[in-house]
């Protein structure tokens, strides 16, 4: 018996011997060079092996029938063969560059990404809320980058020659059509909303996605936090006023609020400036954001309010007891937006933002009210074929309802007002060749209800790894804007005014440290042109306004190369000139700085458990024009000077107070000038200087965070 159980299994293991099958081959990259350790496998088996130092391997299996063998290995897209297992010798396999990875190229021309969501970061949220200059306002940190101008007196980004106007703001891809908080003439505006709510960044000078329009000169794109970490509380105490914020987690649910009060009259009390404040500026606001997750997707509905109260008497030269402007303004926005997977190769991005704002000015005699109600619908898809080849298309929808009226004495009530529907559809691709050149190419059409026209806006990028750490860019893109509310409630029968981008990018990336260069050029058409000082129902409107934008942008950061320091400088040259509005000729605008510059330095004092920093801006002379001498625009102001300094001191882990001092040494600014309506006895046109309305601005602030780790503080705040 023994003897026959040996015979059996001698011819069972002749038999398994004899069904055993080789796979062998090679696997080299895109270029023909051997990979070693590739892992090679066959899915579902354990039968497998990985390339030696020639890309060479073999190894047996009992398998048979069709069969995927798997190969992979780091840096390299997996390549899955399927075929009979008797057909897979010899096998020549060649795997291309995993174009995902880290170290690939990216797209980026024209933009600065900020979180840790990009894979080249320029700024991050914290970084945004410690620069001292900014006070906690994302748009005042943004000023600090290369391609903004310097108008102190607005507060707004100006981009690459273009108005504050022609920079849109987005928050989680939906328009925000209100951004700025209201303030008085000569007054910095703020941004609207609070920076710490927000965990991603990107701001565009140029060349920017298909998927944003109604933009002539860049976009700023704010993405809320998806997930918080914990619930907490924080507390705010200022000396210009306070601010509590809670944040609750239940199940797949989370809701953050924020309130805040800020009045200046204690303040001004200490500090008085140049105006004449007869009730100082106070505003109530508060911001709420509401996440649900779902399986494949994730649900947020943000919303913000804000009112504003202030009224206070400036200095004119025409006017000697003061021009009187008082202003009530409320603000509400609600943002819903939906993004989730349909499949393993399709997701989809759904959003919704409504805009309701009511502003009442009133300037000496005159009454002004106006309203704006505003729609922006989106629905975006995006297909994903492979690492190297993604498609994405969408539509927008935009709807305004802008009304205004005013009053004055002796004339009846005047009213104003359009109705704006606006609707565009756009496709887009990202091809990935190889891990060193990408192409981004899109277009855009968009339909104008006023204009009654069709407007196709194509818009390219290309990207080229030049090294390791190093890349090359470009970008051309056309791009379309209405004209202003300020225009359209008197005129409508105007062309779109137009503007062309190119770009040309250098970027170095590596281990702490960011070099980034640009050129560019930019064409504008089409911009709206009126014979008055202002714009006005009896102006007369043209669309015959043209301009250009030629420059070149520098950027620079390093938080490694110095212990506990990290700094960034910005420089910016911009030759710009126009013709719109009531300009006699072409010219340098008045917001337009030809070179601008900005270091920024923060440093860690460990024995101190603080943090000091300071932001220096440097700004040449805007034009004005001087009526005492010939020509248009034919002055400029001196340069702009401002250095800001900030220190915060951790009191505890949880505990911070918190100091800022801007323009701390006190530089006298002028932002331009005003002149007399009539000459005086000598001929001449008196004037007088527009400077800000306090040389410096002081704060202090505690802040207080209660969370359920006890390891969470607000200096990402400050």
């Amino acid at each position: 018996m023994k003897k026959i159980l040996f015979i059996l299994f001698l011819v069972l293991a002749g038999a398994q011997t004899y069904c055993q099958t080789k796979i062998n081959g090679n696997v080299v990259d895109v270029k023909g060079n051997p990979i070693v350790g590739v892992n090679i496998y066959l899915e579902g088996t354990y039968d497998g092996t990985m390339s030696d130092e020639n890309g060479s391997f073999e190894f047996s299996t009992s398998e048979t029938g069709t069969q995927k063998l798997r190969c992979s290995f780091i840096s390299y897209e997996t390549k899955i063969i399927l075929k009979k297992v008797s057909e897979m010798k010899g096998l020549k396999i060649k795997l291309r560059e995993d174009v995902s990875s880290l170290d690939a190229v990216v797209l980026a021309a024209g933009t600065f990404n900020a979180g840790d969501n990009s894979k080249v970061t320029a700024l991050k949220p914290l970084d945004v809320v410690t620069t001292a200059s900014a006070l906690g306002d994302p748009i005042a940190a943004f000023q600090t980058m290369p391609g903004t101008s310097t108008v102190a007196e607005d507060g707004r980004l100006f981009v690459r020659g273009g108005t504050a106007e022609e920079t849109q703001i987005f928050i989680d891809g939906i328009r925000v059509f209100t951004p700025y908080a209201a303030s008085a003439n000569n007054t910095p505006t703020r941004g609207r909303y609070s920076p710490f709510l927000f965990d991603g960044m990107t701001f565009s000078t140029g060349g920017y996605s298909a998927e944003y329009g109604q933009a002539l000169s860049g976009v700023l794109l704010l993405n809320t936090i998806n997930t918080p970490e914990q619930e907490k509380t924080d507390i705010g105490i200022m000396s210009v006023g306070g601010a509590v914020g809670n944040t609750q987690i239940w199940c797949a649910n989370s809701l953050s609020v924020n309130t805040s009060y800020i009045n200046l009259k204690p303040y001004l009390n200490v500090f008085e400036d140049r105006n004449k404040w007869v009730q100082p500026f106070q505003v109530v606001a508060g911001e709420a954001v509401y996440r649900r997750s779902f399986s494949n997707g994730l649900l947020k509905l943000y919303t913000a309010f804000d009112s504003t109260n202030f009224e206070l008497i400036q200095e004119d030269i025409n006017v000697e007891e003061g021009i009187s402007f008082k202003l009530k303004n409320h603000n509400f926005y609600l943002n819903s937006s939906y993004k989730g997977v349909l499949s393993a190769n399709w997701s989809v991005l759904a959003g919704l933002s409504f805009t309701a704002a009511n502003s009442a000015y009133a300037i000496s005699k005159s009454e002004i009210e106006n309203k704006e109600e505003s729609i922006h619908a989106k629905l975006k898809f995006n297909r994903f074929f492979s690492n190297r080849f993604q498609v994405s298309f969408g539509a927008d929808y935009f709807l305004t309802d802008f009304d205004e009226f005013y009053k004055e004495e002796h004339i009846s009530e005047v009213a104003y007002g359009f109705q704006n529907k606006f609707g565009a559809v756009y496709g887009e691709f990202n091809v990935f060749f190889s891990k060193s050149l990408a192409l981004k190419g899109g277009i855009r059409a968009g339909y104008h209800r006023f204009f009654e026209r069709l407007k196709i806006s194509p818009r390219v990028s290309l990207a080229y790894k030049t090294a390791e750490n190093s890349q090359v860019s470009l970008a051309y893109g056309d791009f379309y804007q209405n004209p202003t509310n300020a225009i359209l409630k008197f005129e409508q029968d105007l062309k779109t005014p137009k503007s062309q981008h190119y770009i040309v990018n250098y970027q170095y990336n590596n281990d702490g440290k960011i070099l980034r260069t640009e050129l560019y050029a930019k064409k504008y058409l089409n911009l709206v042109k009126y014979d008055t000082e202002l714009p006005q129902y009896n102006s007369h409107y043209t669309s015959n306004g043209t301009g250009y934008a030629k420059g070149l942008d520098v950027f620079w950061r390093d938080n490694k190369s110095i212990k506990n320091v990290d700094y960034w400088f910005s420089y910016s040259y911009l030759d710009s000139q126009r013709d719109f509005k009531n300009y006699e000729k072409k010219a340098q605008p008045n917001f337009v700085n030809k070179h601008n510059i900005s270091l920024v330095a923060k440093y860690w004092l460990e024995d101190w458990k603080s943090q000091v920093g300071l932001s220096y801006n440097f700004a040449s002379g805007r034009t004005y024009t001087d009526p005492n001498k010939q020509g248009f625009l034919n002055q400029k102001t001196k340069a702009y000077h401002s250095l800001s300094l900030n220190w915060a001191y951790l009191i505890s882990q949880q505990k911070i107070l918190y100091f800022s001092l801007n323009n701390a040494l006190g530089t006298k600014n002028i932002n331009g000038y005003q002149f007399a309506n009539n000459a005086n006895d000598f001929g001449q046109f008196e004037k007088r200087a527009l400077r800000p309305a306090a040389d410096r601005f002081f704060f202090v602030g505690f802040f207080w965070t209660i969370s359920e780790k006890g390891t969470d503080n607000q200096l990402d705040k400050l």
